[in-house]
């Protein structure tokens, strides 16, 4: 098949083009981001989604499915420019995709659609309404653009859509937000508080989205891996301290000394867990990964070994600590 993947240059993106592409696909890509030692028979745009060259690769290329995994975060992408990515860039996809005879599109959205809130159930299935956008509006661009996406479904009857909500992404790349929030050598929880964090490798979440071509499978579909484990054992399995304090401390010295730079509203999901159930995109694919939670953390700590303690940066932390408290 004709197979082009949107947001080719992401760790995750570049596996499943490789694994795509040893099943004998035909397989483009494009993305801002350059990938310098793609392999030859990868063909690689380097284009915005969002203008008339990325429109040119579907209308020449004609792609028989669309993987969509251009969207970004707000720990990559600030303000109206991750708005205009998200959901002007999904929208966009998908005008394409009706005009150039696309049959699959997959999106690949994420789990924190549902939100952290107190009430939440322990486990969320695919029809529930997102939540607590109101604490978090740094979300609503990813909320909207998954929305968007899921629309299709009856929009576009004629055309597959399959809507993938991925739980949080961990591997030797060290990509994804969960990534980026491990990375310092202290990471800060909320003092009284200690979620469930769920998590696969990077492989497995390459191979779920694999799956999604093979099996043809349509609707929304949570994806999930290993069994979820609290913050606090997630830090330590992988060499880092965790620092717990008090919202309104954690709030001031947040991106300061070490602690990861952090939306305001993302300091809710170091309150709440956001766990979902998989069995449906299990039924409908098979798909059962292959890495537990250990070797998952291991795989990140053994790539990214925690950073060595600075003095003054120490000083320094405990002094704004005080002068907090």
């Amino acid at each position: 098949m004709r197979i082009l993947i949107l947001g080719i240059g992401g760790a995750v993106a570049r596996r499943v083009a490789l694994e795509l592409r040893e099943q004998g696909h035909q397989v483009t890509g494009i993305d801002t981001r350059p990938w310098e030692d793609a392999p030859a028979d990868v063909e690689v745009h380097q284009v915005d989604l969002r203008k008339r060259a990325a429109e040119e690769v579907f209308r020449a290329r004609r792609p028989e499915v669309v993987v969509h995994m251009a969207t970004v975060t707000s720990l990559r992408v600030q303000g109206e420019e991750r708005h205009r990515i998200n959901l002007g860039g999904t929208r966009v996809v998908f005008e394409h995709c009706r005009a150039y005879g696309v049959k699959h599109v997959v999106f690949v959205g994420r789990h924190t659609f549902y939100g952290a809130a107190p009430d939440s159930p322990l486990y969320h299935t695919e029809d529930e309404p997102p939540k607590e956008l109101a604490s978090f509006p740094e979300l609503a661009d990813l909320v909207a653009a998954d929305l968007y996406a899921a629309t299709a479904l009856w929009r576009d009857p004629g055309m597959t859509t399959s809507v993938l909500r991925m739980c949080y992404t961990l591997g030797p790349s060290a990509q994804g937000t969960l990534a980026t929030f491990l990375r310092g050598r202290r990471v800060p929880m909320v003092m009284g508080y200690d979620p469930l964090f769920q998590f696969m490798h990077e492989e497995d979440v390459a191979d779920a989205i694999v799956r999604t071509v093979e099996k043809r499978v349509r609707g929304i579909f949570n994806v999930t891996g290993p069994q979820p484990l609290p913050l606090s054992v997630i830090i330590r399995e992988t060499g880092r301290l965790p620092v717990p304090l008090p919202m309104p401390v954690l709030r001031q010295l947040i991106g300061r000394f070490g602690l990861p730079r952090l939306p305001p509203g993302a300091l809710y999901h170091l309150k709440y867990p956001i766990v979902m159930d998989g069995h449906a995109f299990h039924e409908a694919t098979g798909f059962t990964h292959r890495h537990d939670e250990v070797q998952t953390l291991q795989a990140f700590r053994e790539a990214w070994p925690p950073p060595r303690p600075r003095r003054q940066e120490m000083r320094e932390f405990l002094g704004a600590l005080t002068s907090a408290r």
